[in-house]
């Protein structure tokens, strides 16, 4: 006498679109997108409207701007604002969207297909890759940082590295990688942790000066 398969356990882990509870943080990933959809897209919509203020005035102040660092005004009024010919933060718009509107639907109960975690896997790291440049540009071209951009780059490095973990598991992009290895506190919690510690080092180290 034969005993039968689960479905999901003959299902394969490369091809399923998903596996329930098998899958790293299955409850808290939507969540997390939900509410760091919500903090960038808010960010990202006052930036628009702070950008096309200064734009049509000149003496505009935003209202992130504090002092000579913490001056969105400088970083909007930058070429790097701008880089694709209108404003960062329309992508932003659209980018927060679609990452809050994924986590509604997980939440309730929607499953999407490989092809849609490949795109939105490539989405977000393409988005953490410009979030770093903006960074670096912030830092130590412009010299100056702006609250509401500080934002978008915690929302977008939270729900890239959230994403990235269950993407791993599921073998969208590679071989598939064990729940129990991705949840472990060392894979997913330490290096979020330690590129925000990180971050808040060399801003310190950057403006530390100013501020003493």
């Amino acid at each position: 006498m034969t005993t039968a398969t689960p479905p999901e356990a003959s299902t394969d882990a490369g091809t399923r679109p998903d596996a329930g509870t098998a899958t790293p943080f299955p409850r808290a990933l939507p969540w997390l997108m939900i509410v760091a959809g919500v903090v960038g897209l808010v960010a990202s919509f006052v930036l628009t409207v702070e950008k096309f203020a200064l734009a049509a005035d000149a003496t505009y102040v935003p209202s992130c701007s504090i002092d000579a660092v913490v001056n969105c005004g400088s970083v909007m009024g930058s070429a790097q604002s701008a880089v694709f010919g209108f404003p960062n933060s329309l992508l932003g718009i659209i980018g927060f969207t679609a990452v809050l509107a994924s986590g509604a639907a997980l939440l309730s109960g929607a499953r999407f297909g490989r092809w849609y975690w490949a795109g939105l896997q490539v989405g977000l790291t393409a988005a953490v890759v410009f979030v770093h440049w903006l960074l670096f540009q912030s830092l130590y071209v412009i010299g100056a940082l702006c609250p509401y951009c500080m934002a978008v780059w915690v929302s977008t490095v939270a729900v890239f590295w959230f994403v990235t973990l269950r993407t791993l598991h599921h073998g969208v992009l590679s071989r598939p990688v064990s729940a129990r290895a991705l949840t472990a506190p060392v894979n997913a919690v330490v290096p979020p942790v330690a590129w925000l510690v990180a971050v808040g080092a060399l801003v310190v180290y950057r403006f530390g000066a100013f501020w003493a």
